[in-house]
């Protein structure tokens, strides 16, 4: 009974809360949808329809499977610059098999708690990808406003700079209903009523005329297959993961919200499977459209399934009509989009920043800028923010020798790591006792803490070198912790350091 009705509970909460909020920002971002489905489409080398059939399946499955509320998952530019080679040497039912694999290692991530590792990606890692995204989202639209473009003049830009007004403007009249989907319709019904010269979603590609059909991919089921699709799948559930957990961050900390990380990975690996059976391509969520969601009011899971719910049906009824969406008024939301998805605190926050984290925060926009690739510039930021950590980590580490009358004492403080064990050897090292030395030394490690092997390394070193030496060397207030790592892991001498350990 008690489950039943936490059960229940749930239901309402992720599906009913908000019903006509939900329903009309899946509504805006359905339409938002269309153009970027097409784009990607074509950025992978296959047919419109294929970005359209994965972003509905990816968006109606999501809902049901995800771990993240609100959060929009379809067809995305990350996943598809990853099979442009599969797609050209192969075809695109090899794209199908390794989207069904894709979403098998997702799974498989999922169980293995692959989610974890978000753990490890900084604030700093996290706002340089939302900026560079911001930047590459408005970049996007430049083709749209390039004048020597054809359908590009000064409508284009009228057009463009009355939807943003209405975006904006709109809410201090009314939030009842979403301001991009009135901008859409206000500027849609413009264009067709005086014929405006602009270019529109059917100029983009063809749109689909029917339902998806399922269908197993053809394609030999041989260990060549596997051969063939295994990287490529590999490459596209790392990334598809990467920019999920991420966005499912940053929209946690929009809402003010949490999320079940594992049920996203899980989630995503199953959409990804049923979209690949109807004839889509991988994807993974996206910002830009979950941005769209959040800031029309969507918040629950109805949302995300009205998104794939009517974009469905925009391709399947009424065709004709979204194909005479004015591409201007979607160039609108995706600037709103871009501004609202760029941390601006974070350029002031410059100067009051350490400078490693503005570092860590520039190199991860610039990289993702530079290359495109959000899962690299994620790579190199998570990789500096080591570099740094361990560096402070290191500076902090200090060894103090006391003389005393028959001996003397080193007092060692901090982190004993593999980055502060070069460090440990020579604040220990001959030169340290060639003004005075002992015959009796007593190394107390009562405030540090030994962490990996390294760190063992550096401690039998020290301690084999002094004995050499002709010194009696005894280590004092070692913790149950680092004792247990020199019990498992002590190398050369394991009885000489082991007898050397005393009590503090």
């Amino acid at each position: 009974m008690a489950q039943t009705r936490s059960f229940a509970a749930t239901f309402k909460r992720d599906w009913l809360a908000q019903p006509r909020a939900d329903i009309l920002a899946g509504i805006v971002v359905a339409l938002a949808l269309i153009p970027e489905a097409i784009g990607f489409a074509l950025i992978a080398g296959v047919d419109p329809s294929v970005g359209l059939y994965a972003s509905v399946a990816i968006a109606m499955v999501i809902a049901l499977t995800g771990g993240r509320p609100g959060m929009i998952s379809a067809a995305t530019a990350a996943v598809a610059v990853v099979v442009i080679p599969l797609v050209d040497e192969y075809g695109v039912d090899y794209l199908f098999a390794a989207t069904i694999l894709m979403g098998i290692f997702q799974g498989i991530a999922a169980v293995l708690r692959l989610d974890l590792l978000m753990q490890f990606v900084s604030r700093s890692v996290i706002t340089g990808f939302v900026n560079a995204l911001a930047i590459l989202i408005f970049m996007a639209q430049i083709p749209q406003l390039n004048p020597y473009n054809d359908g590009v003049g000064v409508q284009t830009y009228i057009m463009v700079a009355v939807g943003l007004a209405i975006i904006y403007g709109f809410p201090r009249i009314t939030k009842v209903v979403p301001s991009p989907l009135v901008a859409i319709v206000l500027l849609t019904a413009a264009a067709v009523f005086w014929g405006l010269p602009v270019n529109n979603v059917a100029g983009e590609g063809n749109l689909p005329d029917g339902l998806p059909t399922f269908a197993l991919p053809d394609v030999p089921l041989t260990w060549e297959t596997l051969q063939i699709i295994a990287p490529y799948s590999l490459a596209m559930a790392a990334v598809g993961l990467l920019e999920s957990l991420l966005t499912a961050q940053i929209v946690d900390d929009m809402t003010h919200t949490d999320s079940d990380k594992r049920r996203e990975s899980a989630g995503q690996g199953v959409a990804n499977i049923v979209a690949a059976f109807f004839g889509g391509m991988g994807g993974c969520a996206m910002i830009g459209q979950s941005v769209i969601n959040i800031a029309s009011g969507g918040r629950g899971r109805l949302s995300t399934f009205t998104a794939g719910a009517f974009l469905l049906f925009l391709l399947t009824v009424l065709g004709s009509y979204v194909g005479q969406v004015p591409m201007p008024a979607l160039v609108a939301v995706m600037i709103m989009v871009s501004i609202g998805t760029f941390s601006w605190n974070s350029i002031p926050n410059l100067r009051i920043h350490p400078p490693s984290s503005s570092l860590v925060m520039i190199a991860t926009v610039v990289v993702v800028v530079w290359t495109h690739n959000l899962a690299l510039g994620v790579v190199v930021g998570v990789f500096m923010s080591g570099i740094f950590f361990a560096n402070k980590v290191r500076s902090l580490f200090t060894v103090e020798r006391v003389r005393r009358p028959h001996s003397a004492v080193y007092h060692v403080r901090g982190e004993l790591f593999f980055a502060s064990s070069d460090k440990f050897q020579r604040m220990l090292g001959p030169e340290s006792a060639q003004e005075d030395p002992a015959d009796d030394v007593i190394i107390d490690v009562a405030q540090a803490h030994f962490w990996d092997i390294s760190a063992i390394g550096a401690l039998e070193k020290a301690v084999e070198r002094m004995r050499r030496n002709g010194r009696h060397v005894r280590v004092v207030g070692m913790n149950r912790a680092s004792a247990d790592l020199v019990d498992r892991f002590a190398l050369e001498d394991r009885t000489g350091l082991e007898q050397g350990l005393a009590p503090h």
